[in-house]
């Protein structure tokens, strides 16, 4: 079992559960975007309304704890990367990180935005109304919801690229990168202790 923080060879457990909640709360949140815009207004007006609520405060939800494992990131020690990396794949590894962080961040944003535009405060899970960032404004609205699309589709590609790495050095490779994002890790004794990093997941 991994220690709570992070060490120069593993994550630890706090990183590990952000990680992957983030992971299930992300896909759920694509999917079920993908799912609501796709539905017709006729026939399923109160569906498509509830999917949409429930959407904006998973969305909000999702805001959050990525600011946390942002905070967690930047208080914690980086695990290293597996010796013999490819200096290119050192590199992707830390755009595509970046990209992700920066692509949490504004999807939940750009929503929040939508709704501030459209009129429609975000009731976050009973708990209270989140405050308006903007005014009620019809351009704006629009114009924030092809932003929140098209980020939407940037993710996606990501979290392609993200998954299929991951599976790559696992099962291509044999190293311990998606190990070392696991509870449990065997390590590969045919490896060698990996090197620092500025990368992380």
């Amino acid at each position: 079992m991994s220690p709570v923080r992070n060490t120069t060879r593993r994550y630890g457990t706090i990183a590990m559960a952000l990680h992957w909640v983030m992971a299930v709360l992300v896909i759920g949140l694509v999917a079920l975007g993908l799912y609501m815009t796709s539905l017709p207004d006729a026939g399923f007006d109160k569906l498509k309304i509830q999917l949409f609520v429930q959407h904006k405060q998973f969305g909000v939800l999702a805001l959050f704890l990525v600011l946390a494992r942002l905070a967690w990131r930047f208080g914690n020690l980086l695990p290293r990367l597996v010796e013999g990396m490819p200096e290119w794949q050192q590199v992707a590894a830390r755009f595509v990180h970046l990209c992700f962080y920066a692509l949490l961040v504004a999807l939940p944003l750009t929503g929040w935005l939508m709704s501030s535009a459209a009129g429609i405060p975000v009731n976050f899970f009973q708990l209270g109304y989140l405050p308006d960032l903007i005014g009620f404004n019809d351009y704006r609205f629009e114009l924030l919801v092809t932003a929140h699309k098209a980020l939407g589709y940037t993710l996606i590609a990501f979290i392609l690229v993200h998954a299929g790495a991951a599976l790559q050095h696992h099962f291509v490779d044999r190293d311990e990168t998606l190990r070392n994002m696991l509870p449990v890790s065997r390590r590969s004794p045919s490896r060698s202790e990996p090197r620092p990093s500025a990368s992380a997941p």
